[in-house]
């Protein structure tokens, strides 16, 4: 058992025999992460410890460490100090399942006998002996029946089958990683490469050591939670902002709840979590970022400052959010609006998939996801209400930008700006319909029309950053007026030329194109289309007729624009020409550069 006194901090090593002794008992509490090690991580601590088992076999090998905090409890009237795991938690959560799986293709009594007592302590009524396991997830009930059933049992691990349905289907992340974890580990066993279990599990209990650091005040153990981060250990910013709003949160129901949500984020979300954080901080602060996550919300979120022009100093305002219940309530609330907006399935905004087919497009094309915050910004305000509208002119403003060669810092307070006029038309005192058309007619939209018009027309964009967006907005702006296929991601995308960059002397190309005209015209949009593949340089510079039908033909079926290419007879200098112009007009009709007739019309 670890003592600690006071609000002193105790730290030692301990041998991984001790660290699952009779009279330890662990927690993973609700402000920790799921369990989310994959297959690098698993392999790479067997692998450390089979290494140092075979080549310093007398020596102790250190695995890492472990942050506690300890609390005294009573089970069944029975007191104990329970330690709540604050780091560490993925490698004692690892060793616990290679205890189970040992347990399982071990043939000794002994051997299977102590991971069986390293897993759970049995119950015995006679002696006031509670049954119990050693390691316990907080607030995660779902995770709790799957080590009941693939952990504590004996033979859970063999469960091959209901193991490998789990890790693809299960929708709670710890599970799926830990059934995941538990193939992995018995794999890496099984390999005769490997080394043996009779090897390995002697040195694993008794020359494999933890250091652990140990509080028994909770105010200490999240200061230490957050130095941890500060000095490199790896926990995301989002851990630690969990951390931090669930101290505050005295109801400890109300705390458990909140810490099932956001593990219930963190799942749905994975590695995208703190992006999606940032959506917030965006909305809320309406700035460029400027630090890391965590100062963003401490610094500018619940503790901003103001500058008083009078005094000429900065000084502390009303906080934008409050920590703990309304934090959560905010973030649960536009995770809403981001499912729905993301969910692809929007078709009663229009009764058609426009709305979708959009998002999709920038999903796919879009050089950064500043487009969102603004987006959500607007959900929240007026729901689903001309929503459609708004994103046409959100994504205009948003690639006008990009195309004109505005610099990021000037398309990052674009986006801003329009958070701003969102926030500020919702408060006006007229009806939402004249909300919504004020906003909708707002400067905020205005990009630089000449130099955008310029950029396509005139410049080549093969090559350039935007060109696939463009393309896909082409098709994107053929699809309409129906929009009635719904036009999902795409796998593999390439920009492929018409007229080929380097055709070959004796090819049809040469005789229908100079070489001024090709040096002009290649790289221009007039003669570029997408196809559902990666370029093949030798079928690409097929002449037109053949690389109709042995090229194109099977890769551009979801490409509007690629089709139309495919019923031209022929493709000469007139035809890019006109191509080129007729697209070009297509896209300044739709961005409101001049109003021009075109055979799209």
């Amino acid at each position: 058992m670890i003592e600690t006194t006071g609000n002193q901090i105790a730290t030692n090593k301990i041998t991984i025999k001790d660290t699952f002794a009779e009279d330890m008992w662990y927690s993973i509490p609700d402000y920790q992460r799921p369990y989310v090690w994959g297959d690098d991580q698993i392999s790479s601590l067997l692998d450390d410890i089979a290494h140092a088992a075979i080549n310093t076999p007398d020596s102790q090998y250190f695995l890492g460490s472990l942050v506690l905090h300890c609390q005294k409890m009573k089970l069944d009237g029975t007191s104990y100090v329970e330690n709540a795991v604050l780091d560490g938690q993925q490698r004692l959560t690892t060793l616990y399942m290679l205890h189970a799986v040992i347990r399982d293709l071990t043939d000794k009594k002994k051997r299977r006998q102590s991971c069986a007592e390293t897993i759970f302590q049995e119950g015995n009524p006679d002696d006031s002996i509670p049954e119990r396991l050693r390691l316990e997830f907080a607030i995660r009930s779902e995770a709790a029946e799957f080590v009941d059933t693939y952990i504590k049992s004996e033979g859970g691990t063999l469960k091959k089958d209901d193991l490998i349905k789990l890790s693809k289907d299960s929708k709670n992340v710890s599970i799926r990683n830990m059934a995941n974890a538990i193939l992995m580990i018995k794999n890496w066993l099984n390999q005769e490469n490997n080394l043996e279990i009779d090897t390995l599990y002697p040195y694993l209990r008794t020359k494999v050591i933890l250091i652990y650091v140990a509080s028994n005040e909770l105010e200490d153990a999240f200061r230490l939670f957050t130095v941890l981060n500060d000095r490199g250990i790896k926990l995301r910013s989002s851990d630690i902002l969990k951390a931090r709003n669930l101290s505050v949160v005295e109801d400890e129901d109300k705390r458990k709840q909140y810490a099932i949500l956001w593990e219930e984020l963190e799942g749905e979300l994975g590695e995208d979590f703190d992006q999606f954080l940032s959506y917030i901080r965006t909305i809320l602060v309406k700035e460029k970022a400027r630090n890391n996550l965590l100062k963003e919300f401490e610094d500018n979120i619940y503790n901003p400052k103001v500058f008083n022009k009078t005094t000429k100093a900065y000084e502390r305002s009303a906080p934008l959010l409050k920590k703990g219940e309304e934090t959560f309530d905010f973030i649960k609330k536009y995770k809403q609006h981001n499912d729905q907006i993301f969910s692809g399935n929007n078709h009663y905004i229009t009764n058609n998939w426009s709305f979708d087919n959009l998002i999709n497009l920038l999903i796919d094309t879009a050089i950064s996801d500043i487009w969102v915050p603004p987006l959500l910004a607007y959900r929240e305000s007026f729901g689903d209400n001309y929503i459609y509208e708004f994103l046409l002119k959100l994504d205009n403003k948003f690639s006008g930008d990009w195309i004109a060669r505005e610099t990021p810092t000037t398309r990052i307070e674009a986006m801003n700006s329009i958070i701003k006029e969102i926030q500020i038309i919702k408060k006006d005192n007229i009806p939402e319909e004249d909300k919504i058309d004020t906003l909708l007619s707002s400067k905020v939209f205005d990009f630089n029309k000449s130099e955008f018009l310029r950029q396509l027309s005139e410049n080549t964009i093969y090559g350039r950053r935007f060109a696939r967006y463009v393309l896909r907005k082409i098709d994107f702006l053929l699809d309409s007026p129906l929009y009635s296929e719904q036009r999902n991601s795409y796998g593999t995308m390439s920009v492929e030329h018409i007229l080929p960059q380097t055709p070959e002397d004796n090819s049809q190309w040469k005789i229908d194109f100079t070489d001024e005209q090709r040096e002009e015209w290649t790289h221009k949009l007039g003669n570029l289309v997408l196809i559902s593949r990666r370029k093949n340089t030798g079928q690409g510079r097929l002449d037109f007729a053949d690389k109709k039908i042995k090229y194109f033909k099977n890769s551009i079926e979801s490409f509007p624009n690629s089709l139309r290419i495919m019923q031209k007879p022929s493709w000469k200098q007139d035809d890019l020409e006109f191509n080129h112009k007729e697209l070009i007009n297509l896209l300044k009709n739709h961005y409101g550069i001049g109003m021009v007739r075109t055979k799209f019309n």
